[in-house]
């Protein structure tokens, strides 16, 4: 199985384990007969005997195969059809903020239209917690599972399990590169592309990126685009500037003192394009505690608009996310499925467009500089001086003044 260009990269024994899937789900193999043995995935696949013993190990622990003493290695047989369900959807979430919030908003509005009950599990970043909620709502007999998938998700094998017993199942914004399932998703290649294209088109060609999660396929799906566009345009991509890993858990002096090795290195980085609005908020406190004005020293981009404010303002470029949507089209893919008379052999992939805002065509923006702490009390101890970021461009203020462009 070939990536995608510019995707991130599976592991080979995934390749092969979906491939494997997928010849299931078309018939290839019967119940009745032995499945393909780890010579001849070898053979067909041309990869290594523990590549082959780990595709088969993944698909038998999944319940696509199973192992019969002395007879060899077969195909599960399939359960019957699952019944219709009792009518909910489980509504599996993770992380927080405006994205999350407009994506269940999408979600909430196409199952009262559908007629179903929807029960939500927010497991706030919990991998476990995942699993057992999507374990539970199959043990409760849902009709479906509409599923935002966590950094270092343990719930494989509740997504396994849904799939085994023939519960409909999307995902929603992330996938399971590993697990074949129903997916509603955001451009995030293209989001990646085409903002990393506009900030070149505005002057930037040295960026640096900063990021949250790093290990979910929406992120290395925009590392991926960001490293395109810089390809095409023949810049050459510094692993210091474009290394995946986190900067908003970070403890505030490491942040700060990443961005001052950045920043004040031989060749620094003139914009600082960040994960969401979280990491652009964090960014801009950092960057203004470090005396550095933004825009002025440095310029700030969003991969997403998620986060505590409004951050289009304080950017030279932004991408919105469809999230709403995301949540409507993934019910309505969730709705085809439980109403299908016969089950969907090939899992749909649902790629939305995204949308990029930039400074250069709007009629104001924010700049960002230190408020000065006033004198301590007598005997108080001084505080440090710090950024205060407004949201609304309408009034200046010594905290965001509002620079109208022409």
């Amino acid at each position: 199985m070939a990536d995608a260009v510019g995707g991130p990269r599976i592991p080979r024994y995934q390749q092969v384990k979906l491939e494997l899937i997928a010849a299931i789900e078309s018939g290839r193999f019967s119940s009745e007969e032995p499945f393909a043995t780890q010579r001849s995935i070898c053979d067909e696949f041309g990869v290594s005997h523990a590549t082959a013993v780990r595709a088969l190990n993944d698909l038998v622990a999944e319940g696509y195969a199973t192992r019969l003493r002395g007879r060899g290695t077969f195909v599960a047989p399939r359960p019957p059809a699952a019944p219709a369900g009792d009518g909910s959807i489980a509504c599996v979430l993770q992380s927080h903020g405006p994205h999350v919030s407009h994506l269940l908003a999408g979600i909430e509005t196409a199952c009262a239209e559908s007629g179903y009950r929807l029960y939500l599990n927010h497991c706030e970043g919990d991998p476990d917690r995942e699993e057992r909620a999507l374990l539970a709502a199959l043990d409760h007999g849902v009709s479906g599972i509409v599923a935002y998938p966590g950094q270092l998700s343990s719930a494989g094998r509740g997504y396994a399990e849904a799939r085994r017993r023939g519960v409909p199942l999307v995902l929603v914004d992330r996938y399971r590169p590993e697990i074949a399932t129903d997916a509603v998703l955001a451009d995030n290649f293209g989001a990646g592309h085409d903002l990393t294209q506009e900030l070149i088109a505005s002057g930037h060609s040295v960026i640096a990126t900063l990021w949250d999660e790093t290990e979910v396929t929406s992120v290395r799906d925009r590392l991926a685009g960001h490293l395109e566009a810089l390809r095409r345009h023949a810049i050459a991509a510094r692993p210091d500037l474009t290394e995946l890993r986190p900067y908003l858990s970070l403890p505030q002096a490491e942040r700060r003192a990443r961005l001052s090795q950045l920043l004040r290195g031989p060749r620094p980085p003139s914009v600082l394009l960040c994960a969401n609005g979280y990491v652009l908020a964090s960014a801009a406190q950092d960057l203004v505690a470090l005396g550095f004005a933004i825009p002025g020293d440095v310029d700030l981009a969003g991969m997403d608009d998620a986060g505590p404010y409004d951050v289009l303002p304080l950017t030279v470029a932004s991408v919105s996310l469809p999230s709403r949507e995301m949540g409507e089209r993934a019910m309505g893919l969730l709705h085809q499925r439980i109403t299908a008379v016969e089950a969907q052999a090939t899992p749909e992939r649902i790629v939305l467009p995204v949308t990029v805002n930039a400074r250069r065509f709007s009629r104001a923006h924010l700049r960002v500089v230190l408020t000065p702490e006033p004198a301590p009390a007598s005997g108080a101890r001084a505080g440090h001086a710090d950024a205060l970021v407004s949201a609304a461009p309408a009034a200046p203020s010594r905290d965001a003044e509002v620079e109208t462009s022409e």
